[in-house]
């Protein structure tokens, strides 16, 4: 932990490139740059001697990707590899004066998590378990969680090192230019996360250079409240002379490092390219400087793997109607396993304006646990909204959190100890804000004061466990006023309270104030309209209710909470208030697929085969379906679980579709297309979303997998005729196999083109090794494809 004691009293520094460095020192393409450690050690050791001559402080172990998915065919075991680098990187360490650390290095697996890929969240956190263990077992100060770009394999790595060891635990994420990860998360979402998690410094590595990482930095600093580490590559990659070099040169990258630490960042060091000399250069340039305050925002936030959601701002919608609470419909779908219905649910609450789902599954006769998950994790690949995650019962709100993509909203604690000692450890594990209700073993108090004492309770109770007010959601409690005619008027008393004396946020269930009564909208309306002027923070309600909706927007902008109307006048401003009722959902098949919806888009193209030509269904929904989603998904609306939850409904339909054609054909045919990730990579999470999309397309696809021999692509392309390729790379190191299967490619099949993906090229050295186009993202191959082929 003696790191942590130096964190804020000085600017600490990481190393620099370990790849790029041993790609210097003889490591062939596609060589595993983690078995130096037991090959060629003295070479690591020299490396890790360069960067403390340059006066780092914080030296990254060759172990990035040393976990059982990469090692499984390597003749070793992660822990064989990480104990020989912890040793290698603590000896060279203790020959330097002064105090330095060995973080435990820890990289992505290369592949996607289910639901849109194949490997579960658990056998994710296995995998990284085994490393922090070894890590922590060899000597390791911290671990390093670094180069993610996914919410969901970055928690589960988070989670694997804090819960089996004691290490201090720092993580960092790859973003674009756009400040977006590679599944769509942005930047206020990343951090909601990972502060929830509760690491101990977080930030950006890799991907970007140090110029491009200024035009973050702000965005970065505007969320977060924890100390920020900052390593980036030198510059972009670019190929000379048939090698991947970097543009940015020592001085300049330190310069550019100054500004960064000028701007918030305590921790600072380099990615790929950097060497001993940029490092050497940003201590000179960054070591008198003085750490700025960290930042204490004190709104709290919810995420989904997307976006964050702010409370104590705006007023917040939490749409109330995926709960079987009055709902016989709703009840016989969870019976049934309808996911399709409460999927449906989800979706139509979001197109109405909810900002928030809440999500309740608890029926006596079902598996609450076991719903919950399903439910969480179907809802969070078919749309982006945060979810609260409502029960009872704290095994069931475990088990959610655990596999939940984000921050969650909790509902919920109360002043009972029982509820706190359940509640607050799992908020303390998992991250997330809980709503507090103000009642304990004594019951509701009857009075606006009795409410405020238990929420103060419930405040020191949080704190004690380390879970800030911010984290707090407030709820004074809607009670029946046909039951009790003074009931709102004691909640509204309690709301103001809460806020003017303990400056906190609060929530409120809106509809119970009317139960019993007829035409309940009325009161609903009133009573979320005299809630907003007591300072209601958040609203649990149904967002379909027009009176309800009329009522946001307006007490919005009466409030001032609405700068210059914007939000009132972008939703009425010249719509006719018919326009605004709800409307039955009925999904055609083209809805489906824009949905990601596969059960009922198998079920739409079933129907529609029985009296129309599939040809024709294809060419009239199915197409202009995966045309809107891949149109969305290019302008940043729409991300990328959700674009490959479309390509699964697409499919799905396809499959309905082909038994009634003749032999099945039809489909595909527009074209052959080979895939492969090149020799000596192992990633194929970018390929594999491009070729789900092609086929989707109709494209037939040859797919040789990852680690492709040069060879066995050049064949496969010269003996079926095909004219296109798409190459992967993903590894700094395996670039050059790309730029030689490229030219093996242009002497045997000429007429082949070429296209080329992968986070660690441009469009720049796309163009330089030979290719015809560069793909930044899986959408572009098939725009590609399609200006080709037609």
């Amino acid at each position: 932990m003696r790191i942590l004691e130096q964190l804020g009293k000085r600017i600490l520094f990481f190393d620099g490139a370990m790849g790029t460095m041993l790609q210097q020192a003889g490591l062939r393409p596609g060589e595993l740059p983690e078995l130096w450690n037991l090959r060629h050690p003295d070479t690591v050791l020299d490396i890790h001697r360069g960067y403390l001559r340059a006066g780092c402080d914080i030296l990254k172990t060759n172990t990035f990707g040393a976990n059982r998915l990469k090692l499984e065919s390597a003749g070793t075991t992660p822990a064989e590899v990480i104990t020989a680098a912890v040793r290698l990187a603590k000896q060279a360490a203790a020959e330097y004066p002064g105090e330095r650390y060995v973080a435990m290095d820890i990289g992505p697996t290369g592949k996607l998590l289910h639901p849109i890929g194949d490997l579960s969240f658990e056998n994710a956190y296995a995998a990284f378990a085994e490393m922090a263990v070894a890590g922590e077992k060899a000597g390791a100060d911290l671990i390093l969680i670094e180069t993610m770009s996914d919410t969901y394999e970055v928690k589960a790595a988070v989670l694997a090192a804090k819960e089996n060891t004691h290490l201090p635990v720092f993580a960092t994420m790859v973003f674009d230019q756009r400040g977006k990860l590679l599944t769509g998360g942005d930047i206020p979402a990343a951090v909601t996360l990972l502060e929830g998690l509760r690491v101990d410094a977080l930030g950006i590595n890799c991907g970007l250079g140090p110029i491009q990482v200024e035009e973050l930095i702000d965005t970065l600093t505007a969320c977060c409240s924890t100390p920020v580490v900052l390593n980036p590559n030198a510059g972009m990659p670019k190929s000379r002379n048939g090698e991947t070099v970097y543009d940015v040169d020592a001085r300049t990258f330190a310069a550019a490092m100054q500004r960064l630490v000028q701007k918030g960042a305590w921790v600072v060091g380099g990615c790929c390219g950097t060497t001993p000399a940029h490092i050497a250069s940003t201590v000179a340039y960054c070591r008198e400087q003085t750490p700025l305050p960290l930042p204490q925002h004190a709104f709290g936030t919810v995420s989904s793997y997307t976006h964050a959601v702010k409370l104590g701002g705006t007023p917040v919608l939490i749409g109330e109607r995926i709960n079987p609470t009055g709902k016989s419909r709703f009840k016989q779908a969870l019976r049934n396993n309808e996911l399709d219905y409460v999927l449906t649910e989800g979706l139509q609450q979001q197109k109405n304006g909810a900002h928030i789902l809440d999500v309740n599954v608890g029926l006596p006769e079902i598996d609450e646990a076991a719903m919950m998950q399903l439910v969480v994790t179907q809802l969070q690949s078919v749309l982006d909204l945060p979810l609260q995650i409502d029960t009872s019962d704290p095994a069931v709100l475990a088990g959610a959190l655990r596999l939940y993509n984000g921050k969650a909203l909790i509902n919920s604690v109360n002043g009972k100890e029982a509820s706190m000692k359940a509640v607050f450890p799992l908020v303390r594990q998992y991250g997330g804000v809980v709503v507090a209700l103000t009642l304990d073993e004594n019951g509701i108090p009857p009075t606006a004061e009795g409410r405020l004492a238990v929420a103060e309770k419930i405040l020191a109770a949080a704190a004690s466990y380390g879970i800030p007010k911010k984290d707090l959601l407030f709820d004074p409690l809607t009670m029946a006023i046909s039951a009790d005619p003074g009931a709102a008027k004691i909640t509204l008393h309690a709301l103001a309270l809460i806020k003017n004396k303990l400056h906190a946020n609060t929530i409120l269930g809106v509809s119970n104030v009317s139960f019993g009564l007829p035409q309940r909208e009325n009161i609903n309306a009133a009573f979320f309209s005299l809630a907003l002027q007591n300072g209601l923070d958040a609203a649990i309600l149904n967002p379909a209710s027009v009176p309800m909706q009329t009522t946001y927007y307006a007490s919005n902008a009466l409030l001032g909470k609405d700068p210059q109307c914007a939000a009132y006048i972008a939703r009425y401003a010249g719509r006719k208030a018919e326009a605004l009722k709800k409307e039955e959902t009925s999904f055609s098949l083209y809805d489906a697929i824009t949905q990601g919806l596969k059960k009922q888009a198998a079920l739409s193209a079933t129907a529609l085969v029985r009296s129309q030509d599939p040809l024709e269904i294809i060419h009239a929904q199915l197409v202009p379906a995966l045309d809107h989603v891949g149109k969305a998904f290019e302008q940043g609306t729409l991300f990328l679980p959700q674009l490959l939850m479309s390509a699964d409904a697409a499919k799905a339909a396809f499959d309905v579709m082909k038994t009634h054609m003749r032999g099945g054909a039809g489909i595909s045919g527009k074209g052959k297309i080979v895939l492969a990730t090149v020799y000596g990579d192992i990633h194929d999470i970018g390929k594999n979303i491009v070729k789900v999309l092609l086929e989707n397309y109709g494209y037939d696809v040859v797919d040789l997998g990852k680690d492709v021999p040069v060879e066995s692509i050049v064949e496969t392309v010269v003996q079926q005729h095909v004219h296109l390729v798409g190459l992967s790379a993903l590894m700094t190191t395996t670039v050059a196999n790309m730029e030689a299967t490229i030219h093996r490619l242009r002497a045997a099949a000429p007429a082949c083109r070429i296209m080329v993906g992968g986070a660690v090229l441009t469009e720049e050295y796309a163009a330089m090794i030979g290719a015809d186009f560069y793909g930044k993202d899986a959408m572009a191959a098939v725009r590609y494809a399609e200006t080709l082929f037609s």
